[in-house]
């Protein structure tokens, strides 16, 4: 019996075409198909440039660093390029004496106090910002950017303006409300004075970063689920602790992240309000590696303390983020 391939055959049935093999998807041709077993390597082609410029400007200086924290490095080694290795005697000499620990500690209260002043008032900035009018959100949102655009020098210059000790704006003010006795208040003369300066500024620079990105986040919170919580009676602090709270969630973590990383390296502020005095009494780790290395001109110490602040902030880091992941385990 023959089979035709084409048109009827002669009782006029159709034809019984043979079985090929499936057609491939649209879109898809065979040529298309990866090996298996077989990666393309367009993805790690693009992240190569990236690679390359950490590697070079963040690993090779922190490889220099560690090993010039194992020398005897000063002026007169520098003058007659002699190199001088002395071991671990530089980390020994660090952490056997107080003041080390009492910098870290120091650096350790600092950094957590910015932190929750700014993720409160961020926080409830950004939800401000979420419940004003349009005029009113974009008024607001325009003295958020120029303060967060402001370079840290000049708005530190202006904060030593303000807390000027005869001329201040800050001492005035006071002295007109009944202070008469801040009227010539040395605000930088002693320690926690200093430090409540240097707070307010770096509070005041880093609050529009956490507001803006916290009012861009409630933007994406579907408005039905608000609809829903509203007709299951949920007033406002239960449509915020089910709804709103639940969404930023994620956001929080991201940014305390950011922001613990931000404070506990900042230098620029402490130095040029009062250069870590008086008497060193705010001197965190930044600061106290710099007067250390660069101030006293002993740099092989100056790297070995910058080297261990870099450990003790992936200390607090991986110690932040393994509680960040306890706690979102727990809610799963």
């Amino acid at each position: 019996m023959s089979v035709q391939t084409e048109g009827t055959d002669t009782a006029g049935e159709p034809a019984v075409r043979k079985a090929g093999p499936p057609a491939p998807p649209r879109g898809e041709t065979r040529a298309s198909k990866t090996p298996a077993g077989r990666r393309p390597a367009a993805p790690y082609l693009l992240l190569l440039p990236a690679l390359l410029a950490t590697v070079v400007l963040l690993g090779w200086p922190l490889v220099k660093n560690g090993i010039l924290s194992f020398q005897n490095l000063n002026p007169r080694q520098l003058i007659q390029h002699i190199t001088e290795w002395n071991g671990v005697d530089n980390y020994k000499e660090i952490l056997s004496g107080s003041d080390f620990w009492h910098v870290v500690e120091r650096s350790v209260v600092f950094t957590a106090v910015n932190v929750v002043l700014i993720m409160t008032a961020g926080t409830l900035i950004g939800l401000l910002l979420a419940r004003l009018g349009k005029k009113m959100r974009l008024l607001l949102m325009l003295g958020l950017v120029l303060a967060w655009a402001m370079p840290v020098i000049a708005a530190t210059t202006v904060y030593q303006w303000l807390f000027a000790q005869r001329f201040g704006v800050v001492n005035w003010v006071l002295d007109k409300l009944g202070w008469h006795s801040m009227a010539d208040y040395n605000w930088f003369g002693g320690q926690f004075s200093t430090f409540f300066v240097v707070i307010v500024l770096i509070v005041w620079q880093s609050v529009p970063f956490v507001a803006i990105n916290l009012y861009a986040a409630t933007t994406t919170i579907p408005k039905e689920l608000y609809e829903a919580a509203s007709l299951d009676g949920a007033g406002a602090w239960k449509g915020f602790t089910s709804v709103t709270l639940p969404f930023l969630r994620p956001f929080l973590y991201a940014t305390t992240f950011l922001e613990v990383i931000w404070v506990f390296k900042s230098f620029a502020q402490i130095f040029a309000l009062n250069e870590g005095g008086p008497d060193h009494l705010t001197e965190t780790l930044p600061i106290y590696a710099y007067v250390e290395g660069v101030g006293n001109q002993h740099f092989g110490m100056g790297a070995a303390i910058s080297f261990l602040t870099i450990l003790v902030l992936l200390a607090i880091t991986s110690y932040y983020l393994r509680m960040v992941l306890k706690q979102e385990e727990d809610e799963l």
